[in-house]
Parts: C-alpha cells; structure tokens; sequence
C-alpha cells in the first residue's frame, strides 16, 4: 500500500495502461456540473489533483476555462495530456506532489475531485483535507466523486462511505451535498458520491 506514495508506482502503471477505474471519458455527473456552472466560473481559479489523464481537465478547457491548474506527480499521464491538448497553458500543467504544493505559490476557488481521494494511501485521507483547505480560498469549494463502496483491497482504488466522509471533511469544510449519484457511468452505478464542500 505505501507504493502508492511513489510516483515509480503510478507512472508504471499508466505507462502499462493499468489504471482499472479510468473510464476513458468525462464523468457524466462532473460533466453536468461543469455544463451548469455560469459564464464567471470561466475565469475562477481550478485544482484538480491527482489527474491522471484528466478528462475533466480537457472539457473544462474545451469549454472556455482558462485558470485550470492539473496536478499530477506522474510524469506520464501529463505528457499524454500536453499531446491531446497541445494548446493548454504549460505552466498550468504541474508534476509535483500535491501534498508538497505552497499555498503561498497556488491558491483555488475551488477544486475538482475525481479519483484521486480514492488513489491516495488511506493514512493520508486527514492529510488530503488539511492540505486541500489550505490550498482554497476563504469559502473556496472542494466538487467532485468520492466511490461509496468498500473495496476491500490493499490496493487503489480505495473505498468508503459517507458516514467515514463527513467525518473526515467536517473538520474544515461546511458539507453543502454529499448524496449518491443518480447520473453516474454505468460502470459506476449504485457506488458514486456527490460531493459539494465548502470550506469554513
């Protein structure tokens, strides 16, 4: 489990094409989200961490957002983006450990979730929100998927459920929605969580 801390073990895995949960497309509930938010959001500085190949990223860019920052500490996955996207700001395209990111350097209205809570070793899930608040904003907003499953493995993707959640994020964010999905990929029918976090 503690391999999932290095970036040899998930640039291998994309390298390998091993990523088992990537769907291969915008998640249809974060797509939705995106789709209602208004023509102000455009400008708003966004976080997605843990991108992976970031398909969120890209309709966010096709969509005319401009301050979207990907984060990903595998190299791979990012130049496989820079390919598809060769138009996207190179400076809004960050290898690094989001752990390790200075609040003083990036500061986000708010961040997209998608996958990457569940990626994380589990010991880090306290260390993910405290690190997320302090990369937001004042009232900055945490929108995205957690998986309301328990997996069972010792290794990614990790589970969960609200309960375990809220318990979690409660100590930083006011929890505005955390409700199952009713609009996810069919791969992920019955074990999606929307979540809207807004930070104290």
């Amino acid at each position: 489990m503690k391999n999932v801390n290095q970036t040899k073990f998930w640039q291998q895995r994309y390298e390998n094409d091993s990523i088992q949960w990537d769907m291969g497309e915008v998640s249809p509930p974060l797509k939705r989200y995106i789709d209602q938010l208004p023509e102000s959001a455009k400008d708003q500085a966004i976080l997605v961490a843990g991108a992976g190949n970031a398909y969120e990223v890209g309709y966010l860019h096709e969509q005319g957002f401009n301050n979207v920052t990907l984060v990903d500490f595998a190299a791979a996955p990012i130049a496989n983006f820079a390919k598809r996207y060769a138009n996207f700001p190179k400076d809004q395209l960050i290898c690094a450990d989001f752990f390790e990111l200075s609040a003083e350097q990036y500061r986000f209205d708010w961040a997209l979730e998608q996958t990457f809570f569940c990626a994380i070793n589990p010991e880090r899930r306290d260390e993910y929100v405290e690190q997320m608040a302090r990369l937001l904003k004042p009232k900055g907003k945490l929108v995205g998927l957690l998986f309301d499953k328990d997996f069972g493995n010792n290794h990614p993707p990790f589970g969960g459920n609200s309960e375990t959640y809220q318990q979690r994020f409660q100590s930083h964010f006011n929890i505005e929605i955390m409700q199952p999905c009713y609009n996810s990929h069919p791969a992920r029918l019955g074990s999606e969580l929307f979540i809207k976090l807004q930070l104290q």
